[in-house]
C-alpha cells in the first residue's frame, strides 16, 4: 500500500469523526433497528429499512476512515524547521502578478481538501506549481481559467 500524505490537523478531525461515529452513531442506528423490528413485519417497514440503509453508510463510513488512518503518512508541519520553501503542510501567501491579488492556501492531503477553507489539495495544478518553491520566486502556473503568474510571498510552519 502507497502511504498518503496528511497533516496531524487532519489526522485528529478523521480520528474525531471516527470516534462519534463508533461511539454515537453506531448505536443510535442499532437501537433504531431494534425498535423498528418490534413493529413486525419487516418487508412492508420503511422504518427498519431506512435504519439499516443508515447503518450501511455509518459502517461504509467506519471503514473509509480506517482505511485512509492505516495508509496516512502524518506529518506535523510544526515540527519542521521553516526554510521558507513550499513543502507539503505549509501555509503559502501568494500574490497574483497581474491583479496584486492575495490568496493564502495550506497544501494538504487530498481528503482534507476544501477550497473554501483554503486547504488546497497537494495534487492540484497550483499546489503542485508551489511545492518546490521559495519565498521571492515568481512561479507560473496553468490553472483552468488559464497561466497565471503568482509571486510567493510567505510560507508559514502553522
Amino acid at each position: 500500500m502507497q502511504r498518503v500524505p496528511m497533516t496531524a490537523k487532519g489526522a485528529k478531525a478523521l480520528r474525531e469523526e471516527l470516534e462519534k461515529l463508533k461511539k454515537e452513531d453506531r448505536p443510535r442506528i442499532s437501537a433504531a433497528i431494534a425498535e423498528a423490528r418490534e413493529h413486525g413485519d419487516l418487508k412492508e417497514n420503511a422504518e427498519y429499512h431506512a435504519a439499516r440503509e443508515q447503518q450501511g453508510f455509518c459502517e461504509g463510513r467506519i471503514n473509509d476512515i480506517e482505511s485512509k488512518l492505516s495508509n496516512a503518512q502524518i506529518i506535523d508541519i510544526t515540527e519542521i524547521e521553516n526554510t521558507g520553501k513550499v513543502i507539503f503542510g505549509t501555509t503559502v501567501t501568494i500574490i497574483d502578478v497581474d491583479t496584486d491579488e492575495e490568496k493564502q492556501y495550506q497544501i494538504v492531503g487530498d481528503d482534507e481538501a476544501n477550497i473554501k477553507l483554503g486547504k488546497l489539495s497537494v495534487n492540484s495544478p497550483i499546489a503542485r506549481g508551489l511545492i518546490g518553491r521559495e519565498e521571492g520566486d515568481v512561479v507560473q502556473i496553468d490553472t483552468p481559467g488559464g497561466t497565471r503568474e503568482y509571486e510567493v510571498d510567505k510560507v508559514e510552519h502553522i
